[in-house]
């Protein structure tokens, strides 16, 4: 093995991989971010189509604890979140789009992007990281980030065996889909400045128009509208004008303009379903973590309070924590 042995390695740089490796990084450790796609933030994610800018991932961000709230407190300070332009004290929004916040907590941080994990393989004295279309890396620790799903399949790729209780409780783990319609307007849309979430159990869950947030500049509107879990699921192979022809029925009174453009992101591991008992794992005999919002909860909180979780438990903090697996 190669004398270069990396100190800890987090495979994924999505909120959960950023604030854990900023954690780290201001206890003394070297962490090194690996990201499969040309951006951090995983679903705290913006897109642009032709001139009109969507959050195509989650909309908006809220606390319920002190130690999150104090975090998106240091982001308003920062300039990358603000209230929702509606006035609502407790949702906040990236600015000048959600991306950036990941951009701004990846600042002094090592984030290899496009390097995309094919296998993880434990050995005697490290971890091995075979990525994609680049040399191997070695680490001393090891955290995994992305959905639990993808997770395990790189410890099964690497023929790493986990406990059997800890496999079972972690195969248990799933999430719900989610269609992200993007969709741009020739005028200002009926949409209030809030969105609007439909409580009616059809196919929409959220609509928002990216405009009246602050996002997309311009005076048409740029609507983002997230399709509710058993519909993304039934409909999820089909393409988006397929999408847009079943659900703009239901949209186009909320809409009031005409649609003039149309995008789509499949969310494959959008919501989890089910979340673990522990708002982390860390297995100190192997030296692996495995944290993200199907482990500290759903929502973007949820990615925070697992990372916070890991990152003491690396550090040696949060003793009188159950450790899982010990």
């Amino acid at each position: 093995m190669s004398s270069a042995v990396e100190d800890v390695v987090i495979v994924g740089a999505g909120l959960t991989g950023l604030l854990l490796a900023r954690e780290l990084h201001k206890k003394g450790r070297r962490p090194v971010l690996l990201e499969k796609s040309r951006g951090a933030g995983g679903r705290m994610s913006t897109k642009r189509v032709e001139g009109a800018v969507f959050d195509q991932g989650a909309q908006f961000f809220t606390a319920r604890t002190p130690r999150f709230a104090a975090e998106i407190e240091a982001w308003c300070e920062a300039g990358v979140a603000a209230p929702w332009p509606d006035g609502a004290p407790y949702r906040y929004v990236g600015r000048p789009a959600m991306n950036a916040v990941g951009k701004h907590l990846s600042a002094g941080l090592e984030v290899r992007r496009e390097a995309k994990v094919l296998a993880v393989k434990r050995n005697a004295e490290a971890w091995e990281i075979t990525v994609e279309n680049q040399p191997a890396l070695h680490a001393r620790e090891l955290v995994l980030t992305a959905p639990v799903p993808q997770s395990l399949a790189l410890l099964a790729a690497g023929d790493v065996v986990l406990p059997a209780d800890l496999a079972a409780e972690l195969r248990g783990l799933d999430y719900h889909p989610c269609l992200a319609l993007m969709l741009t307007l020739a005028e200002t849309s009926a949409l209030p400045a809030g969105g609007l979430a439909p409580d009616d159990g059809g196919p929409v869950r959220w609509i928002a128009d990216n405009t009246k947030k602050g996002v997309s500049p311009g005076t048409s509107s740029a609507v983002t509208v997230h399709l509710a879990p058993a519909f993304s699921e039934e409909n999820y192979g089909r393409t988006e004008a397929e999408v847009l022809a079943l659900v703009s029925p239901l949209i186009t009174p909320w809409l009031g303009a005409a649609v003039t453009g149309v995008a789509m992101h499949r969310w494959r591991y959008s919501e989890p379903k089910t979340r673990h008992c522990e708002p982390c794992v860390w297995r100190p005999d192997l030296r692996l973590g495995i944290a993200g919002d199907a482990i500290g909860g759903p929502r973007v909180e949820g990615a925070a309070t697992s990372a916070f979780a890991l990152a003491d438990r690396m550090a040696g903090e949060g003793s009188s924590a159950r450790e899982v697996g010990t």
